[in-house]
């Protein structure tokens, strides 16, 4: 999860689902593990990775898969990257470090604290590398992704910001139903399918 434009170069070219006419379905299993693991858990150890796929859902079996990835949306580093505040998750990782963020007023300096419905988020506007300060103090900040990264640029339903203040909600978990899921990703679900199945092959 960054606006790095190698790694944007890169994702777009891997946008569509791999040639696997040719392979073993555990070694379509085990790519798209690879693949979604890169994107999806990049900051997270092979444990925490893991009981992503341990926890289960509540969800039905056509859902399931995708609805695994949408936990880690409630991560406060996931979601100060998904407001775009940060170009990166890594990025948004030292910033809340640093103490650039708040939640519900209160400075958080746990990147994996688990967001509740409701929760405001807060970042300091010297921190975001998009803002940029008006001339005088009286005019507003004025967002500015870099050029390259503007086509990649969306915010998700399940988050409302207003960049005047610098500021999120997170509003909900992301859903996911049969042929639709709110979970961002540049894969397919059929490829969140194949990753969900290695792990609990694997677990089983």
């Amino acid at each position: 999860m960054s606006w790095n434009k190698f790694n944007l170069y890169n994702l777009a070219h891997r946008a569509l689902p791999p040639q696997t006419s040719r392979k073993t379905l555990f070694q379509q299993r085990w790519e798209a593990k690879r693949l979604t693991r890169g994107y999806h858990g990049d900051h997270l150890t092979e444990r925490q990775w893991q009981r992503l796929f341990n926890a289960g859902g509540r969800a039905t079996s056509s859902t399931l898969p995708s609805l695994t990835f949408a936990a880690l949306e409630r991560r406060l580093e996931v979601a100060v990257f998904r407001c775009l505040f940060a170009p990166s998750v890594m990025a948004a990782h030292q910033m809340i470090r640093h103490g650039a963020v708040q939640v519900n007023e209160k400075k958080m300096l746990y990147p994996s604290y688990r967001l509740k419905d409701g929760d405001m988020i807060t970042v300091d506007p010297d921190a975001i590398p998009m803002l940029k300060r008006g001339e005088s103090p009286k005019e507003p900040h004025t967002y500015t992704p870099r050029d390259y990264s503007q086509p990649f640029h969306f915010l998700p339903d399940y988050l409302e910001v207003d960049y005047a203040t610098c500021s999120a909600v997170f509003l909900r978990e992301p859903v996911a139903r049969p042929g639709r899921s709110e979970i961002p990703s540049p894969y397919p679900p059929h490829t969140h399918q194949l990753a969900y199945e290695f792990y609990v092959r694997k677990r089983g």
